[in-house]
């Protein structure tokens, strides 16, 4: 009699853990998510997903500046093979930035077109808010030799098409910017919607 109320309860248990262990994968799927962000622009919405396991320091760094509304207001800034953004007002003057993160471009993600990447100065460890969005595969940004490339960290999942929009206005020269958009786009708000 005994045997079989042990056996019964071990056949339970390995029911449950049968039942129990699925959720627990989903709940960890879900912890390592890809956040969503969306990029309302005066030309219609973009929306990326973000890679936190392979760039979490520029991921963070990005959330940051999105969940402070830091890049709400700022412009397009350049437009030739990426289009770049995230540190310029209407008025063309430069925000105030936190300090500069380090460079994680030998993550394995190549600077394709519709990935997003951190720009910065000669100084690998320079990017601070702005970011580009790569109109066509730019191999020349991902790391080679020893030296570091420009960190991807994301890439549009929808909205390509305002991308392309974007990719074709007018540009020329004001002040110091080059191949800046003549019709000024702004980023209206960057919020996380996932």
């Amino acid at each position: 009699m005994d045997r079989i109320k042990v056996a019964t309860v071990v056949v339970f248990l390995c029911l449950m853990v049968a039942f129990v262990s699925p959720g627990l994968a989903q709940g960890k799927k879900a912890q390592q998510s890809h956040p969503i962000v969306v990029l309302d622009t005066s030309m219609g919405a973009i929306k990326v997903e973000l890679f936190p396991a392979k760039a979490p320091i520029t991921v963070k760094n990005f959330l940051d500046y999105v969940n402070s509304g830091f890049y709400d207001g700022t412009i397009v800034h350049r437009v030739d093979f990426v289009i770049g953004l995230g540190g310029y007002t209407e008025a063309l003057t430069g925000k105030p930035t936190r300090p500069p993160i380090k460079n994680e471009s030998r993550n394995g993600l190549r600077n394709l077109r519709g990935t997003l990447a951190m720009a910065r100065y000669d100084d690998p460890h320079s990017a601070t808010s702005q970011f580009f969005i790569n109109l066509k595969d730019n191999a020349h940004l991902d790391p080679a030799g020893s030296g570091f490339g420009y960190t991807v960290f994301g890439k549009v999942i929808d909205g390509m098409e305002v991308v392309d929009k974007i990719a074709k206005v007018k540009t020329g020269n004001k002040g110091p910017f080059y191949n800046i958009p003549l019709q000024t786009i702004v980023v209206k708000s960057a919020r996380v919607v996932s």
